[in-house]
């Protein structure tokens, strides 16, 4: 039954795009992909008939069911149905309100992932958010995962866009795959699109943001993002800021746009905690190179108190999941943080490294159970703590969140809500 859903899918949706030839702009990456699109279209929206990807739709069913408008059809026949008749529908008749530019999200769990979804929506612009280690459980190495993130630009036409992230290595090294042209972003000097004069900006009683510049082609704007602290977000914004170029847009007009936006729950927002605290949280997902990231903001706030990570385990990462999961241990130590709390049985090898690092034992704390770990937290913050909340997408960690929130009615508004 999946197969022939897909297939009747993949059919509507090619169909739709014949029909209507919207310009697309597919997004991939290890990470930083929701982030992206919702800043692209935020930047978008406003000059442009413009639809981005559902939700994290982002796969085999996600990818068309975007194209054709609808939300998943679940386990419900009744709904599928409905969802092929809105597919002939927009086939059959013309909807005259059928986007200019689709922004869709490409994942990659697992080889030829991309080339199913290429085959799908040929990219006329092309964005690599970022490369690192996830998946390499079902890709087996690192050069198997960078093989298939790369065909989203090796199909690009000649008069197409490659936006590549210029401080990644890999993806650098990407631009030789392609025969489209080429616009960098990042915060190397380099980077044609580029991020300068990061500032973090928060007090405990009022949730601030980062202020940042962008600068291209010798023009310079100031950009402030509410709410959030992560590397993500900055980059997303650097991809919009690349793509509303390529749309003849001019900086100013952008970074107006940019007001706008709001970075999805579970990527290093700022939440207020209980007992005067600030949270971090960074739940939605956790992998080797994010969870540094994200130490390395913690380490940079000023904090009153204490500073604490909590840490779930990173999955689907293999053979290599000790190794990884050791490398943040000492990373732990090397930020200097104050106290670390661990959950799950491959972040134990996060505590394990860390005590043998020189952290004190009597600083780190290791659970099998949520519940218990979110009780304890609350038990032991205190006021002025700042709290790192991450851990792969499985883990749940949003259930401390929630735990540990000021406000947990909020809890749909501000966290990942999936459990």
């Amino acid at each position: 039954m999946k197969s022939i859903v897909l297939k009747i899918l993949q059919i509507l949706a090619k169909r739709a795009l014949k029909k209507y030839q919207p310009e697309i702009i597919g997004i991939t990456g290890s990470f930083g992909k929701t982030s992206a699109k919702e800043a692209i279209f935020c930047v978008l929206k406003n000059k442009f008939k413009a639809r981005k990807s559902i939700k994290s739709y982002n796969n085999e069913f996600g990818l068309p069911l975007t194209i054709l408008g609808c939300f998943s059809g679940e386990k419900s026949p009744l709904k599928w149905l409905n969802i092929f008749l809105s597919g002939l529908k927009l086939i059959f008749f013309r909807d005259k309100n059928y986007p200019q530019i689709l922004i869709l999200e490409m994942g990659a769990d697992k080889p030829n992932d991309i080339e199913y979804l290429i085959k799908i929506a040929s990219c006329k612009i092309a964005v690599i958010t970022d490369i690192g280690a996830t998946h390499l459980e079902t890709f087996g190495s690192m050069e198997n995962l960078i093989k298939e993130k790369q065909k989203i630009i090796e199909h690009l036409p000649c008069d197409g866009w490659a936006i590549l992230n210029k401080d990644n290595e890999i993806v650098e090294k990407m631009k030789k795959k392609t025969e489209a042209r080429i616009l960098s972003f990042g915060f190397s000097e380099e980077a044609e699109i580029r991020s300068s004069e990061l500032m973090l900006d928060y007090e405990l009683d009022k949730i601030k943001g980062i202020n940042f510049k962008i600068k291209h082609q010798g023009n310079v704007v100031p950009v402030f993002l509410t709410g959030v602290v992560g590397y993500v977000s900055i980059y997303a914004v650097l991809v919009a800021v690349a793509i509303g170029t390529i749309y003849k847009m001019n900086l100013i007009e952008i970074s107006e746009a940019l007001k706008e936006y709001k970075s999805p729950p579970g990527r290093m927002n700022l939440i207020k905690g209980v007992k005067d605290t600030l949270l971090i949280d960074g739940t939605y997902n956790a992998s080797p190179k994010t969870v540094e990231a994200s130490l390395e903001i913690l380490s940079k706030l000023p904090c009153k108190e204490r500073k604490w990570a909590v840490l779930g385990d990173m999955l689907a990462l293999g053979k290599f999941t000790d190794e990884e999961h050791q490398k943040i241990g000492k990373k732990v130590v090397d930020y200097k943080i104050d106290v670390l709390v661990v959950l799950g049985e491959r972040a134990r090898e996060i505590a394990s490294i860390a005590e043998k690092n020189g952290m004190s034992k009597d600083k780190i704390f290791s659970f099998d159970h949520i519940d218990e770990a979110g009780l304890f937290i609350q038990n032991r913050m205190q006021q002025g703590d700042i709290l790192l909340i991450k851990g792969s997408h499985a883990m749940h960690m949003e259930k401390i969140v929630k735990e540990i929130m000021a406000e947990p009615l909020r809890d749909r508004e501000l966290i990942i809500c999936n459990s």
